[in-house]
Parts: structure tokens; C-alpha cells; sequence
């Protein structure tokens, strides 16, 4: 079922408006897994740690489509899957991101990031450049982490 764009935002403050589109759990989670282990298709996103309900991906899905944040394709070998990929608004997504990670390794002693030290530090001295670089990767179909795909 096809929803229409959502037009009730609340306010016009940046945050809000920032919340409102992105702002929830499983929307993060869904760019981070196109970001970090190159997830493509409903059944991998469905298989993220965090065990999001299949109506809540598909509602997701549909919602960051709708937002231009999320572009879909039928998969080429198997007209039945869907890939989805971010757009140049979804792109632009990966400095609030990264800017999480950081402050993830900063603030949680169990963070999985801080296995990466390296990554974490390059992060840290040029964010702008690894966001770049990121995003650049992330267009071309690569994903920071390709061996965390499951």
C-alpha cells in the first residue's frame, strides 16, 4: 500500500524537521546497514541484530522512499527482490552518521566502532574528508565494512 508523502510536519525548526524524517530508530539503522555492511534488499535488512518487525521495515522502507532518501530498483537476477540504495539527500545522511559513530566510541564502552581504531581516529583528525570519501564509496555501491554483511 502506497502512502502519501507525509505533509504534517510539525514544525519548520531544522531539528524538528531533521527528527521528523530521519529521526527514528529504524531509519538510522537502515542507512547505517547501506553504509557500513552494504546491505541492499529487504531480507538483509531484515536480518539486522536489532530484529526489526517485518511490518515496521516495510512501513520504513516505503517512508524513506517516499522522503527521497532511498531510491528502489528491482534486482536484475531476481525480478521478485528490490535493491535499495540511498539518493544524494540519503548521501548527505553520512556526516550525522559518522558524527554518531564518534560520539558512540566516545561514550559507550562496548561500542563495536571501537575495535576500529584506525577508522575511528581517521574520523576524528578528517571528518569532513572521511565523510566525503564515504559518501563517494557509498555511491559507487561500496560499504565502509563489506565483511560485517551478513
Amino acid at each position: 500500500m502506497k502512502t502519501t508523502p507525509k505533509e504534517d510536519i510539525r514544525s519548520h525548526c531544522s531539528v524538528n524537521y531533521g527528527v521528523e524524517i530521519f529521526g527514528d530508530r529504524w531509519s538510522l539503522l537502515i542507512v547505517r546497514d547501506i553504509v557500513f555492511a552494504g546491505k541492499k534488499t529487504y531480507g538483509e535488512f531484515l536480518k539486522s541484530e536489532e530484529g526489526i518487525a517485518t511490518n515496521v521495515l516495510a512501513s520504513r522502507l516505503a517512508f524513506l522512499e517516499e522522503q527521497g532518501i532511498l531510491s528502489k530498483a528491482p534486482n536484475p537476477d531476481d525480478r521478485r527482490k528490490d535493491f535499495y540504495a540511498l539518493t544524494e539527500k540519503g548521501l548527505d545522511l553520512i556526516p550525522i552518521l559518522l558524527n554518531i559513530v564518534l560520539w558512540s566510541a566516545k561514550h559507550d564502552s562496548k561500542s563495536y566502532v571501537r575495535r576500529c581504531k584506525e577508522f575511528v581516529a581517521r574520523l576524528n583528525r578528517s571528518p569532513v574528508k572521511v565523510s566525503e570519501e564515504v559518501k563517494e564509496l557509498v555511491r559507487n555501491g561500496g560499504c565502509v565494512f563489506p565483511e560485517s554483511k551478513e
